[in-house]
């Protein structure tokens, strides 16, 4: 497949381009950059640093990716930006590299980031994500699997929002948001179990009425965490998506984030 690069763009020597590539007008790939199979690169993007670009992703006009962290810390060591393949990058995102050296901000295979969004250093956003125009991750962010971020919504640095989680717009949100779960708002109100997303992925009943009487144990019982996830553990079969829900809130390190209503305690 031949590439594609429009005459006013700027392709610095080093930068490496695969097949079938497209580059559109007065883009600018630094050196460092690789574009992998398939890629598209709208007008006006800027690319710097050790970025690489998964293979048939495409990248819209203005967005800026790889460009040095804005961590203070940041004495500059080498670090690296790596997109997916399959994903989306829409306009005027910005997605900075990482800050200590070797390691990698990564944005997965088939996410779709929209407008004006941001994803700081040392960040890590799974496959399949959804971030809505102007989500912002701070710097050492997980996003998991499947999970969306609605628009306005703001995660705070070190948090984490598991796998098919909802965040709704114009959220804050400051300690970790449990999968499978939907809420939003200032403060963070949870909904319960994000019953539609796990329909429309394929998830058995008998999953989503044991995730759901895990959400009650956790937000809607008033037990504390400790006392919750011991009765989850013991009262609910083993399902592989009970298994993660239980890891991923006992790994926490900034816990848990609290129910807006009052309804529960939950703590780190």
């Amino acid at each position: 497949m031949e590439r594609h690069i429009h005459p006013t763009a700027v392709v610095e020597p080093g930068a490496t381009l695969g097949e079938g590539v497209l580059v559109g007008p007065y883009a600018v790939i630094n050196k460092n950059v690789t574009l992998c199979d398939g890629v598209v690169i709208k007008a006006h993007v800027y690319l710097d640093g050790y970025t690489t670009v998964g293979k048939k992703s495409a990248i819209w006009p203005g967005a800026v990716i790889g460009t040095k962290t804005q961590d203070l810390k940041y004495k500059g060591e080498k670090t690296f930006v790596e997109i997916g393949e399959n994903t989306e990058i829409r306009e005027y995102v910005t997605v900075n590299s990482s800050c200590g050296e070797g390691t990698t901000v990564r944005v997965g295979d088939g996410c779709l980031i929209m407008a004006y969004s941001h994803v700081a250093h040392n960040s890590t956003i799974g496959n399949n994500v959804i971030m809505s125009n102007n989500a912002t991750v701070a710097g050492h962010v997980t996003v998991e699997d499947f999970a969306i971020i609605g628009g306005l919504s703001a995660i705070h640095q070190f948090a984490r929002v598991g796998c098919h989680a909802m965040v709704g717009g114009m959220s804050r949100v400051t300690h970790d948001v449990p999968p499978y779960t939907i809420g939003a708002g200032s403060p963070y109100q949870f909904g319960g179990l994000n019953r539609v997303g796990l329909l429309r992925h394929g998830f058995s009943l008998e999953t989503r009425i044991a995730l759901a009487k895990a959400f009650k144990l956790l937000y809607r019982s008033g037990f504390p965490i400790e006392e919750a996830l011991y009765r989850i553990e013991t009262e609910i079969d083993p399902l592989p998506e009970i298994c993660h829900l239980l890891a991923f809130c006992r790994s926490s390190k900034r816990g848990l984030i609290v129910d807006g209503s009052g309804r529960a305690e939950i703590t780190s």
